[in-house]
Parts: C-alpha cells; sequence; structure tokens
C-alpha cells in the first residue's frame, strides 16, 4: 500500500488515480487546507496533519505502507517571500516529521515531490540534475533543505529517496474527472481558461522586453498524466534497486507566454483579452528542463507532447468544474 500525502491536491490526486489503475493500493493523507474531496471520490482518505507525529505513528502501524509519496507542500512562490516561517513549517519542519516516522516504522521508499526552483536562475538551459542549485525565494529553499535531509537520511539509515523536480504541471485527465483547482489559482493555463470563461476580463503578461522570440518569458509544460506515471515508474525503481536518485520531469519543450495564450485561443475559440504589463522579480526569461536522466533510468518518457493536447485537457476539465463545483 502507498501513502499518498497531500493527495487530494492536483498532482497527488492525478497519481492516486494512476496508481489505482495500475493495481496499487493506496491511502490519502491530507488536511484539506488546499486539496478537495471531490478529486478523489471513493479514495480511502484519512483528514490530519503532517505536524501530528502520533496520527503518522498510528498509520504506519494499522496499514501495510511500503511507501509513502510527499505532494503536502505550500506551492505560492510570492506567498513564501511575505510567509516564509508558514512554509518552512509546512513544507521542512513537517516533512521532518513525516521522515522520522517512517524511519522509526521501518518504512523506507520515499518519493518526494520537489521542483525546478531548487536551481534559481539557470546558468545553462536546458537544465539538467547537475547544474548548481541556488533557489531564490524560501519557496525553493523549503525543498532543497527537504532534499538535503533526505541525502543525509539516506547515507545514515536504511531509507531511499527519489526526488522528482518539476517544471510546469499542467493539464488534467481526458474524462474531465480530476484536474486542476487551485484556491487561489496563479498558474498561467488555467488563468488563461478563466478569460476565456468570462470568469476574469483579461490575461496579464508579465514583461514583454526578456531575451526570448517574442520578447515574453518561455516555460515548459508538462502534462500531469505524464507526472504521474513517472512516480509509479519511480516507486517500481526504489522496490528493485534500493537506490536514492534526483530526476528532472519535462516535457523538453518551452513555449512562451503569448503562446500558451495563442494556444489556448485555439482550443476555446474565444478571443481572450491581453494585459501587459511590467516583469515581475525573479522571473528568468527560460526555464527548461532535460529529463534524459529519468528517460534513462527509470525508462520514463513522456506522452503529451503536444501543448494543444494537454490545453485541451485542461479546457474540458475548466469548463467541468465551473459548472459542478465553482
Amino acid at each position: 500500500m502507498i501513502l499518498i500525502v497531500g493527495g487530494a491536491g492536483y498532482i497527488g490526486s492525478h497519481v492516486n488515480k494512476v496508481l489505482n489503475e495500475n493495481g496499487y493500493d493506496t491511502l490519502i493523507l491530507d488536511n484539506f487546507s488546499y486539496g478537495h474531496h471531490e478529486l478523489i471520490p471513493g479514495a480511502d482518505v484519512i483528514e490530519g496533519d503532517l505536524g501530528d507525529g502520533e496520527l503518522l505513528d498510528k498509520i504506519f502501524q494499522d496499514y501495510p505502507i511500503s511507501g509513502v509519496m510527499h505532494f503536502a507542500a505550500f506551492t505560492y512562490v510570492g506567498e513564501s517571500v511575505t510567509h516564509p516561517i508558514r512554509y518552512y513549517h509546512n513544507n521542512t519542519t513537517n516533512t521532518l516529521n513525516l521522515l522520522q516516522s517512517m524511519i522509526k516504522n521501518k518504512v523506507k521508499n520515499f518519493i518526494f515531490s520537489s521542483t525546478c526552483a531548487v536551481y534559481g536562475v539557470p546558468e545553462k538551459i536546458p537544465l539538467t540534475e547537475n547544474h548548481p542549485l541556488n533557489p531564490i525565494n524560501p519557496y525553493g529553499r523549503s525543498k532543497l533543505m527537504v532534499e538535503e535531509m533526505l541525502r543525509d537520511f539516506s547515507r545514515a539509515y536504511d531509507f531511499n529517496y527519489i526526488s522528482l523536480r518539476y517544471f510546469n504541471a499542467a493539464g488534467a485527465t481526458p474524462d474531465a474527472k480530476t484536474g486542476e483547482w487551485h484556491q487561489p489559482e496563479t498558474h498561467l493555463i488555467p488563468l488563461i481558461l478563466d478569460a476565456a470563461l468570462g470568469v476574469r476580463d483579461r490575461i496579464s503578461i508579465f514583461g514583454t522586453d526578456y531575451p526570448t522570440p517574442d520578447g515574453t518569458c518561455i516555460r515548459d509544460y508538462i502534462h500531469v498524466l505524464d507526472l504521474a506515471q513517472a512516480h509509479i515508474k519511480a516507486m517500481e525503481y526504489l522496490e528493485k534497486n534500493n537506490k536514492s536518485q534526483i530526476f528532472n520531469l519535462g516535457n523538453g519543450q518551452g513555449f512562451s507566454v503569448r503562446e500558451v495564450i495563442e494556444c489556448c485561443r485555439k482550443v476555446t475559440g474565444e478571443d481572450i483579452q491581453v494585459e501587459e504589463e511590467n516583469r515581475r522579480l525573479g522571473d528568468p526569461p527560460v526555464l527548461l528542463g532535460s529529463s534524459k536522466k529519468a528517460e534513462e533510468l527509470l525508462g520514463w518518457k513522456v506522452e503529451w507532447v503536444e501543448l494543444e493536447d494537454i490545453i485541451a485537457t485542461a479546457w474540458k476539465w475548466h469548463k467541468k468544474l465551473y459548472a459542478d463545483y465553482k
């Protein structure tokens, strides 16, 4: 049985679905500060917090947990700058509580949802796992601190981990049963789709003078189901090899903000209004990752290659989300 911490959130709920489809039994632990029961219908769920060490011990003693996947981090970069205590407490201290309980209860396989934010401003594109680690905000630093703990724990205890450094997760299941649902929303694609639905008047472009072909930032978008498949491959790798690793997970392609907006116009058929604003602090011109290591060692490959296909799944879910829940 796999314990999915934060399994009622965007990526965790997709991973839970794919694990179940591949024959894994799962148990979700979520405090529902950001998660949604609607994303995990019929799942086995315990409502609780990683700060509760007694609850964690009880879960590991009561259930045959063979591995843990951790998605319960706070992820708003701007908020991490204004409220760093909140991020270091939840993302770092609470993860330490989880790791302590795992080691105490002899659960040795751990998959960590990390981020490309640990790299900071890229020195070279595409980013590889060997790129210097220099996060520029508390969110990225809180994740890097966990990676450093994992490295130490793996050396000291009977404990193995894989840290998966994501780029920009996007999309939804093609059947629109699970998708992206953040409150507040900060990700580009759902914000554009909000504008397509008329939920917001326009979409803002922050900076049009970057050294890129159209002047806007370029990012790497990876479908959430490709991420989910990578988690299964990672758990299989740990079970077979008992060896800790770190992998980038990205599409390998870069799309500018303008390109994403234009693709959303094509998919939705809506004339999405745009407002150009000044750059935001800390936005690098290009973030593009190399997933070559994951392809070679995990046997993982991106299935959702086309941005239009990724956005089409997000649009189907987005319309359903506002019709059913908002």
